[in-house]
Order: C-alpha cells, then structure tokens, then sequence
C-alpha cells in the first residue's frame, strides 16, 4: 500500500479561514435573520480599478486572434510587468533590484508556502507569534515543525511573542534560527517596525548567517515615513532576505491572481557539503519546474496600475480600506476596548474584554454585534486574547459594525 506523507496528519483540521467561515455560515443557518457583517477574512470589497480593468479587456482581445495570442508565458513573468515592478517598487525608491530577481506568480500565499521548497528540512525555523498561519502549516507538512503541545507550541519551531507587553516588537531568540519568517506591516496585529527596528534583524541575520522571508504584502498601506516598504531599504539585507508581495491588496486582485517574488543574486545558502548555492538559482529551477506562470491577462492587469491613472486609481482604493481601519480603531476605543495597529496597515487588532479567550469573544461579537472577527488565537499560542478585524468591508459597513459594538457595550 502507498504512504502518504505523515506530516499532513499533524495540521489541525481545518484552516483557520475556513474554520471562520464555517462558524459563521452555521450561526446565519440557524439566525436567517441576522445580518451578519463579516470582516474576518481579509478580502477585499472595493471592485477593481478602471485601468486594471481596460487591461483585462484589451489583453482578452489579444487572445481572439493568432498574431497576437499568447500561450505559456515565462515561467518567472512577462519581461512587461517585471520591468514595471522594479522601476516602480524599487527604482523609484532608490533601490537596485534587477528584473531577473523578481519572479511573478498567483500569490504571496503560494510563495511563502512553496519557499520551503528549495529549504532543508534540517533548517530551524522561527516565526513572530501571533503569525499568518501558513508559516506554520507550510513548514509542518515540510517536516521541520516537530510535535505540537496542548497550548498549540511546535517543539522546532521557535516563537518570537509580538503582545502589548513588548509593544509588538519581536526580541532576538536565544536559540539562532536559520530561518526567520517576519511580516510587516503585521498581518495580524496591523504594526509595524520602524528603520531602526528592521534594521536590528537585518543585522542579526547577517552575523548568523540566518535568512529573513520577509512577507511586504500590506506595504501600500504604509503611512509613516519610517516604516520601510522593503527590506531592501535596509543596507545588507540583500545578503540575507527574500521580499514577497501581492497585488491582492494592493491592487484589489484577491480574485484575479497575481503576485511577486524578489531572490536577490547575491543571496546564497550551502548545500549538505558546505558549497554556496545561489538561491535565485534554485528558485528560478523551481518555478520554471512546477509552475507554469500566472496568466498574461492577470499580468496585464498588474502591469497596468503601474500607470499613472492606475496609480492614481490604486491610491483612492487604498485610502478608502484606511479611511475605515481609522474608524474602527477609534470608535472601538471610544466603546472601551484596547486597540492595536491600523495605522498602517488594514488589520485592527483587538485585545478581548474582561480577559475572555479569543473564541468566546468571538462567538460573542456573532452573536450580539452580527459582527464577525478572526480569533485571535488561530494565529498562534500569543494571540490568544486578541480577535482581529479588517478594514476590507465597506465604508458603510465598518460605520454600521462600529455602532453596534459601541450599542452592545461589551
């Protein structure tokens, strides 16, 4: 009989989003009244912009005709939109990036995930803690996690607590991990790290030889001057970390399907025997072997807020999702509860009332407020505590949201 790969059967059972989801679909089958408000998972509401969408169209004329159809593309992206992608996030911050270290793909979440692809599994990883659970879950089914404890601990995974009590900043662990996986701005808590702060894990990385999987996904939504958009604002950080990113915030393509890896040339691991090994080398070999590049219509469209009307039109998006982070930071203070991050970031993070764990407030936010938050708690051991919520809903919604919880006084 074939075996399968036993680390699949030490994940929970189901995501957490999915976990989400099926709560709130029972709670709504059995209130069919209820109007629920759903700002748990993070998706987006605002429809695409005019210029994504014109080049949607125009690259789908292309495909009705033979001289200008377009198959299988390049594996790592249409020379078009990585160009664009280094001129614009890059260049134009004063920052090198060459085209052939980015590589286009369908999402940050396939990245981040697949990553560990071209990683030994003899590799110690360490995550912030609360974290975007695919970290975690990509590196059990990898096999580096190890045993999990009755409070949701790996035994190899090492955990950096991101909480108030140390302002959401993460401290160097006493055990050097090789691999570090850091997200910001923070998805969940919605913080950030300062130039100095960034700056602290760059140069730890650098002196053991430690690689960073730096996760930029929310960086449209930075507002503050320092706070870096990329890692690679930070001197050295080319040496030792790989930049992810996605158009599905960004750009509002949480349903079209396109995102971005950059693999700097001069970052190297060493294989079994002590050898350097380019890790662009090994990614590009990976991709160009189990993934066939996303679709020239989605490339289009990425390429095309790039634009000067897409930019302008991206920007208004962008600041409509901020708009309402801003009102649910403040009117869920303003109805007594303590409130984190939202500043530069679409996620609110909120600390749960009277010491209440992260399921029941949510249950209770269901149920009283038909509002509807992720537990805390699913993003691990140090989010129990804390529920999130997202500032993706609509502007009328985030109003109505924030006047029922201040009406429920919690």
């Amino acid at each position: 009989m074939f075996k399968i790969n036993d680390n699949f059967c030490k994940l929970s059972e189901s995501y957490l989003f999915s976990e989400v989801a099926r709560r709130i679909n029972a709670y709504k089958a059995a209130h069919p009244e209820a109007d629920v408000i759903r700002m748990g998972i993070g998706d987006v509401t605002l429809p695409l912009c005019e210029a994504a969408i014109e080049a949607m169209h125009s690259a789908v004329d292309e495909q009705a005709y033979g001289a200008s159809f377009h198959g299988y593309g390049p594996e790592q992206g249409y020379p078009f939109l990585r160009d664009a992608i280094a001129e614009n996030d890059y260049r134009a911050r004063g920052i090198e990036i060459a085209d052939d270290e980015i590589f286009v793909s369908d999402g940050a979440k396939s990245d981040t995930g697949n990553i560990g692809d071209i990683l030994a599994q003899a590799n110690r990883v360490a995550v912030t803690d609360p974290v975007y659970p695919v970290y975690v879950d990509t590196n059990v089914m990898g096999g580096r996690a190890g045993l999990i404890s009755e409070d949701g601990r790996w035994s190899d995974i090492i955990y950096l607590p991101v909480t108030a009590d140390n302002g959401f900043v993460p401290a160097f662990p006493v055990e050097v991990p090789d691999v570090i996986y850091l997200c910001y701005p923070n998805n969940p808590t919605g913080t950030t790290l300062n130039r100095s702060q960034l700056k602290a894990w760059v140069d730890y990385a650098r002196r053991n030889g430690s690689l960073i999987l730096f996760d930029s996904a929310y960086e449209a939504f930075i507002r503050d001057e320092d706070v870096p958009h990329s890692i690679y604002e930070i001197e050295g950080a080319r040496e030792v970390a790989i930049e992810f990113r996605s158009f599905s915030k960004t750009a509002g393509f949480t349903g079209v399907r396109c995102a971005y890896t950059v693999v700097p040339k001069e970052l190297y691991g060493t294989d079994n025997k002590g050898n350097k090994v380019s890790l662009n080398h090994l990614w590009l070999r990976r991709q160009c072997t189990k993934f066939n590049g996303a679709s020239y219509i989605s490339q289009r469209a990425a390429a095309a807020i790039y634009t000067p009307e897409g930019k302008a039109q991206t920007r208004e998006a962008i600041g409509y999702y901020l708009r309402n982070a801003d009102i649910l930071r403040e009117g869920l203070r303003e109805a007594g509860l303590e409130v984190f991050g939202g500043m530069n970031a679409p996620y609110v993070w909120i600390k749960t009332p009277a010491g209440m764990d992260s399921w029941a407030f949510f249950d209770m936010l269901l149920d009283r407020c038909h509002v509807a938050g992720t537990p805390g708690s699913g993003f691990g051991p140090s989010g129990e505590g804390y529920i999130r919520l997202t500032a993706f809903n609509t502007y009328e919604n985030t109003l109505e949201a924030v006047r029922r919880i201040r009406n429920a006084q919690l």
